[in-house]
């Protein structure tokens, strides 16, 4: 069970919404949909829960990039919604790297089948880290620290509040239980 919300800043305050995420399949989608819930300039958050696994916070600044943070990156690749937010740059892969060819029997071009069972050779952009990934710092000038953020995330912290209590920080908790 997922639960999300858009939380736009604005100059009253925060207005939050819950979006509708079924045709939501890529980053774009996600981040054209939170640009569509505020003005051109506004700073609009997106949050995602999957039941106490992971969240997710999405951080939209008109045309910016979306800056992301996932608490647990382990969690969310399992996640339809969580792999959307693993993008090659949160992950740290250069998507250059995963352009490498693959023979039918799954050793890179080049490699021996000696080299793959020895470990020696193939590809590692599986592997998703456990635990927090992206940019702490994104809520920063909302007040939120860096800090604050990860201990939200840290070994077992993760108790279906997180949301509850960035939105405490932000100033935004009313506006959030309102489309909780």
């Amino acid at each position: 069970m997922y639960f999300a919300a858009l939380l736009a800043r604005t100059e009253d305050g925060w207005q939050a919404s819950e979006p509708d995420l079924d045709d939501v399949e890529t980053l774009a989608d996600l981040s054209d949909l939170a640009r569509e819930a505020g003005d051109e300039e506004e700073t609009v958050l997106v949050f995602i829960e999957q039941e106490d696994a992971w969240f997710g916070v999405i951080r939209v600044d008109g045309e910016e990039d979306p800056r992301i943070y996932v608490s647990d990156a382990a969690a969310a690749a399992r996640s339809s919604y969580g792999e959307i937010l693993l993008t090659d740059e949160v992950l740290g892969r250069d998507p250059q790297d995963l352009d490498r060819l693959v023979d039918l029997d799954g050793t890179e071009d080049g490699d021996s089948e000696d080299e793959e069972e020895e470990g020696v050779a193939g590809p590692s952009e599986d592997h998703v880290p456990t635990g927090p990934l992206g940019d702490t710092d994104l809520l920063v000038d909302l007040g939120m620290s860096g800090k604050e953020l990860l201990a939200l995330s840290g070994d077992g912290a993760l108790t279906g509040e997180a949301l509850g209590e960035i939105a405490d920080a932000l100033g935004a908790s009313d506006v959030l239980e309102a489309v909780r």
